[in-house]
């Protein structure tokens, strides 16, 4: 979804897997398509697949990649629907995708922001998130990478009950501000989850990005310097972004695997 824009997410996602790989020793092969400028969506042969964040608005347009892009949507749903297919298909969507699957669905609505969410805040969990396995081992609140002009806001509960769907994270708490506070998490099925955060996020990764002169630079002045500092601070500290980054991709690809097993000794 990166649209050719060059991203620290894809790298970020990429090492998981091969992390995931190494750690428990299993062969695990992956492949990329280029959703926005080819048109390329996978077909279902594959066991689990991410939907990356990118750049740009969200906002619907009925482009091409759009039509293609929800359709595979729509057959990885029913798919998993089946009770034939016990073999199921898992999804982790992210940011842009999360966006774009929630307009979809029609479980919320998606908005610009008044100004850029960009940097590390803290997300609370709601009661669905403090069962959700994917969270088990953060804090209430836990910390995000965050970097979005947009939102999902107005969630439709009707639609969310009737899918099976649960809300399981919401933006910071500002009291002072007369907003409503944007869903940052939603378990849409068993197997398909997505948040609207950078949980990918590697957090030694992307200190080496942003410490460099030209991208320190470039926050400093979009964002200021107080922002830059926080940010580096908490990508240091071990209970914020490193916890968030070893929890949720991983637990996820363990998620994959077990039930992988499971069905091959079905």
């Amino acid at each position: 979804m990166y649209a050719g824009v060059a991203n620290e997410g894809m790298r970020c996602i990429k090492q998981h897997i091969e992390d995931f790989s190494v750690k428990e020793k299993l062969p695990v092969q992956y492949q990329v398509f280029d959703v926005r400028q080819r048109q390329e969506v996978p077909d279902l042969s594959y066991d689990a697949y991410f939907s990356t964040g990118g750049p740009g608005s969200p906002i619907l347009e009925g482009t091409p990649w759009e039509r293609r892009y929800f359709k595979f949507l729509d057959q990885l749903w029913d798919y998993n629907a089946s009770r034939r297919n016990t073999n199921k298909k898992y999804l982790f969507i992210i940011c842009h995708s999360f966006q774009l699957a929630c307009q979809h669905w029609q479980v919320g609505y998606v908005g610009k922001r008044r100004s850029t969410s960009f940097g590390t805040f803290p997300v609370h969990p709601t009661r669905a998130g403090h069962k959700e396995p994917l969270f088990k081992g953060l804090e209430d609140p836990f910390w995000v990478v965050d970097s979005r002009d947009y939102q999902v806001v107005q969630p439709n509960h009707q639609v969310l009950e009737r899918m099976g769907s649960k809300i399981l994270c919401l933006e910071k708490i500002r009291p002072h501000v007369n907003l409503e506070r944007a869903v940052m998490a939603i378990r849409f099925s068993k197997e398909i989850f997505g948040t609207q955060f950078h949980p990918e996020a590697d957090a030694e990764g992307m200190l080496r990005h942003f410490m460099k002169e030209d991208k320190k630079a470039n926050i400093i002045k979009n964002h200021g310097e107080e922002k830059y500092q926080a940010m580096i601070d908490h990508l240091n500290d071990p209970d914020k972004i490193m916890l968030t980054g070893a929890t949720i991709i991983p637990t996820f690809l363990e998620t994959v695997a077990k039930s992988l097993l499971t069905s091959q000794q079905a």
